[in-house]
């Protein structure tokens, strides 16, 4: 394995974390795993090796709160002194979060997971459906009627939290704030430098929001309603005979906060893009609802909206030749492995006629299979026929600026799309 002319390759740079795929292609071919020493991390690119780590549970644990969380003291002790008293004091009101479903092995995970997978069964999906396609289609109307060139500010971002929003079940009257603090969940896991003051807005907005979602967990156990607060706050933990505690349906309900808006918010953007840089697809895309699918999953493989997660090694072991030892983090990189050519032939382009676009990896694979794909799916795939039925020959925007991904460990968010287009 040739690593001397790697040695330029920063993979968790700035620059490479905007555009990453040149940086993946030579990794995969000439060291698919390759420790990158700035976070000591063995990052795995191969398609083939990706999918043996996510498969052997046992040896490669997501157990890696540790990672989560020395992230997260990195942020901390970047603050300016006065700063940081403020955001412990308000760490301390907040409700310590165990580890639930991301973050646990089986069986632990299985007893959570299981609470909330009633909701991802496909007679529930289905039962949904008319009601995503009613917001999706107000929102189209409303953002071709608005002549908004930002397709993310437009329509990516309210049409997902709109649709999570419903899925939890957040109150009318709540749900200014519900957007403004998920959004800012989210964006925690981006590295974009903060001002003081919003470092500090973000952190209220957090402890706000733990207050708001425990009124509602409360309250649905007096009230229950058809929605997942009251699944997590009326459901048991079998084995131990008693509901959550708090702290493990804020865990679960933070998760779905991040996969259930920003993953989706995502793909729309990317989605667009490729219609913007490929114009043939909008016509051939109109109208047929098999290639729309395919599309969806073409847009998700190109752009995984979840570039990586990591794993924690439990034994002394090798992967693809490669040592590895207990104690050890490796990051999967699903972003790299879903433009493998040894998987996808023409990884870089986008084509609606793939056979097995759906083996693609943005949604994890096995037991952390994302439980809330189905619902992502329905939500794109309702999504991309809405707005060309409205529109037509959409293009970049003259003169604005170039789209391009913030910079992110974990995510791929583009958060500015400026698009023209003429009206059907």
């Amino acid at each position: 394995m040739n690593t001397t002319s790697l040695e330029d390759v920063q993979i968790f740079a700035i620059d490479t974390l905007i555009d990453p795929y040149e940086a993946y292609a030579r990794l995969r071919d000439e060291a698919p795993v390759f420790h990158a020493k700035e976070l000591n991390l063995h990052v795995v690119t191969r398609y083939d090796l990706v999918r043996e780590a996510i498969k052997d549970t046992a040896t490669y644990s997501s157990k890696y709160d540790g990672f989560l969380n020395a992230g997260r003291e990195i942020v901390l002790q970047s603050a300016p002194d006065d700063l940081k008293e403020k955001l412990a004091a308000i760490e301390q009101e907040m409700i310590a979060i165990p580890p639930t479903m991301l973050t646990l092995d089986e069986p632990e995970h299985t007893k959570y997971r299981s609470l909330v997978s009633q909701l991802f069964t496909g007679s529930e999906i289905k039962k949904s459906q008319d009601q995503v396609k009613a917001v999706i289609d107000a929102a189209a109307d409303r953002y071709v009627a608005s002549g908004e060139s930002d397709f993310m500010e437009g329509f990516a971002f309210p049409v997902p939290l709109r649709i999570i929003g419903d899925r939890l079940g957040i109150p009318e009257e709540d749900r200014a704030f519900f957007e403004d603090a998920a959004t800012a969940a989210a964006a925690g896991l981006r590295l974009t430098p903060l001002p003081p003051d919003e470092m500090l807005r973000r952190a209220q907005l957090g402890l706000d929001l733990q207050k708001l979602l425990v009124r509602l967990i409360e309250a649905r156990r007096e009230d229950p309603q058809n929605d997942m607060i009251t699944i997590l706050a009326t459901s048991k933990l079998e084995e131990e005979d008693r509901h959550l505690t708090h702290g493990e349906a804020l865990s679960i309900l933070n998760q779905f906060l991040v996969a259930g808006h920003e993953t989706t918010t995502s793909t729309f953007g990317w989605g667009m893009l490729l219609l913007c840089k490929n114009p043939h697809l909008q016509d051939e895309l109109r109208g047929n609802e098999k290639l729309i699918k395919t599309f969806v999953e073409e847009a998700l493989r190109i752009e995984a909206p979840v570039q990586g997660l990591p794993r924690l090694v439990t034994r002394d072991t090798e992967l693809g030749g490669y040592p590895l030892k207990a104690g050890d983090f490796i990051m999967l990189r699903y972003g790299a492995a879903n433009r493998d050519e040894r998987q996808f032939p023409n990884p870089d382009e986008v084509d609606i006629h793939r056979e097995k676009a759906g083996m693609q990896l943005a949604f994890g694979s096995g037991v952390h299979h994302c439980i809330g794909a189905p619902l992502a799916r329905q939500e794109l795939n309702l999504g991309f026929p809405a707005l060309l039925e409205r529109m037509q020959n959409i293009r970049l925007a003259e003169g604005a600026p170039v789209p391009q991904a913030e910079p992110s460990f974990i995510l791929r968010n583009l958060p500015h799309l400026h698009i023209a287009y003429d009206r059907r």
